[in-house]
């Protein structure tokens, strides 16, 4: 058994097998599709989850609240008193609050009960990411407080950049302005967006075509220094187009020569918001 638990959110899109390995607690977000109520005991498959998204199918997303954080970490609690919570950005949803305030309770409740919860403002894979970096430096044997205080302290230098087909469903989700939307109306116009230092999404600039939009997520790669050794493994997301993401991960290891990549899904909770089509790329930089 490791010295503590570290938990985090099913918008860290980490694969299920991942979790098991390192023995990480996931509290999920739940999210609603065809007046059906996913992510707290019955799931969709994401392959079916994005073929009703390209059909038209809206789904809508809820956050965790404080009782059902505080049900999580009840359950945790009965193997593991030390928890260290990684959670997702409060620029994105209100989750972090939830859990703070059902840690708060829980540690009232049961004094032998130590919570750390510290708003990553990470999402997706940059959300997971910063587990990775916990789960190797608690493998090396760290103590919570050093993780959370080296977390603390780098969060910020965990670079998202992505590119979707569509900011129309970013603007539904309330995660763009109207104005930022429009460029995702325009034909062949593809935007680049980033998570900034306040947590949320923001617009980075567009290119012109699905291949130059891909090139510019590695051209920023670059950019930021990415390639300088921080990097022992850069994490990739797709909305249903692992060819996409692919050829991402062949450009940085051609143009940076990093080998170890982890690829996954963009989960329902960040794909609603992303739609189809969605490539993001995750890494460690000197600033986002």
């Amino acid at each position: 058994m490791y010295q503590f638990k570290i938990v985090t959110d099913s918008t860290a899109d980490l694969p299920e097998e991942y979790l098991l390995k390192h023995e990480i607690g996931c509290i999920n977000l739940s999210y609603i599709i065809e007046g059906a109520i996913y992510g707290q005991g019955q799931e969709l498959s994401i392959e079916n989850f994005y073929e009703l998204m390209r059909k038209g199918k809206m789904p809508t997303t809820s956050q965790v609240n404080p009782d059902e954080a505080k049900k999580r970490f009840e359950e945790f609690y009965q193997t593991d008193k030390n928890i260290l919570y990684l959670a997702f950005s409060s620029g994105l949803s209100g989750t972090f609050q939830s859990g703070l305030i059902a840690a708060e309770e829980m540690m009232a409740e049961h004094p032998d009960c130590n919570i750390i919860v510290i708003d990553t403002l990470c999402a997706s894979m940059g959300e997971a990411l910063i587990v990775h970096k916990a789960v190797s430096l608690r493998e090396q044997g760290k103590s919570m407080d050093e993780v959370a205080e080296w977390v603390k302290e780098n969060k910020l230098k965990v670079v998202h950049v992505l590119t979707v087909d569509d900011l129309n469903h970013l603007y539904r989700g309330g995660r763009v302005s109207k104005a930022a939307a429009v460029v995702g109306t325009m034909v062949s116009v593809k935007p680049q967006l980033h998570v900034n230092d306040e947590g949320k999404l923001a617009v980075l600039g567009k290119t012109r075509g699905r291949k130059k939009s891909l090139d510019s997520l590695v051209d920023y790669m670059e950019e930021k220094g990415a390639y300088r050794g921080e990097n022992d493994e850069v994490f990739i997301i797709h909305g249903d187009c692992i060819e996409d993401a692919e050829y991402v991960k062949e450009q940085v290891k051609n143009r940076m020569g990093i080998q170890n990549f982890m690829i996954n899904f963009a989960g329902p909770i960040i794909g609603a918001h992303t739609g189809p089509g969605v490539i993001g790329l995750f890494f460690m930089g000197d600033s986002r």
